[in-house]
């Protein structure tokens, strides 16, 4: 299998890397910083808000006579945010990210998938949740992205090509560490929030499943937080209501 990964420089996009390439696959490992470069593992520089960038890794591949069998959609980024201060720009670099990357690379490279191919997009299994204080900007980004995903679905899959959703929990990534630092940098300089920052290889094996599978499910859950789940279920303003106890404590 030929496959192409956003994200493969950390986190869960380098453990799928790695576990494909162990496992025979080649791999085109693309990130800001892409991963050392290892047999079957192939590393490219690609940041998903350049277009040129991405069409320079079209370019090598195309080049090296080499069809995808998959795509997978990892690459994002998280901001301890809230929607009454966030800066502008800080808005617009999370949408870039998690939300445009994906469509990019996605509309940039489906030329280079053999017919049948699937895309495998990752998204956040707060995605089809309410958002969370503060977690609401990384939130909405992700629910914009499953949206995507979802509506990628059908357009893709009337070429024969499957969409496969990934919605992944949390896991010890650094994205996942950084969300208390982040929480502090928020209130720290925060008008109306001041004060609350101290309340608030599963992954890679279900993608190898996933890419094995000739009728893929649309989603997959991983991971999940059973406790975010109960608390979308209230109304929402008695999700507000218990919010604000928690952080009261």
């Amino acid at each position: 299998m030929n496959i192409l990964i956003t994200g493969a420089g950390s986190g869960l996009g380098l453990a799928a890397a790695q576990y494909l390439a162990e496992r025979g696959s080649l791999v085109y490992a693309c990130d800001l910083k892409p991963p050392a470069p290892a047999p079957n593992l192939i590393p490219l520089l690609m940041d998903v808000t350049r277009e040129d960038q991405i069409l320079a890794v079209y370019e090598k591949i195309r080049q090296d006579g080499v069809r995808l069998d998959a795509l997978l959609n990892v690459a994002g980024i998280f901001r301890m945010e809230n929607f009454l201060e966030i800066p502008e720009e800080t808005l617009t670099q999370v949408l870039d990210v998690n939300l445009l990357g994906a469509v990019r690379v996605n509309k940039i490279l489906f030329p280079l998938l053999n017919p049948g191919s699937p895309i495998l997009i990752t998204t956040s299994e707060v995605a089809p949740l309410d958002p969370l204080p503060f977690n609401s900007v990384y939130s909405v980004s992700k629910t914009a992205l499953d949206s995507y995903a979802q509506a990628l679905r059908q357009e893709a899959g009337l070429l024969g090509h499957p969409v496969v959703t990934i919605r992944p929990g949390a896991f010890a990534t650094p994205l996942e560490k950084s969300s208390l630092p982040a929480m502090r940098a928020m209130t720290a300089h925060s008008r109306y929030f001041g004060g609350q920052a101290e309340r608030f290889g599963r992954y890679a094996r279900l993608v190898a499943k996933i890419l094995e599978k000739k009728r893929p499910a649309a989603v997959y859950t991983i991971h999940a937080n059973p406790g975010l789940r109960l608390l979308s279920l209230l109304p929402k303003n008695a999700q507000v209501g218990l919010v604000r106890l928690l952080l009261r404590k």
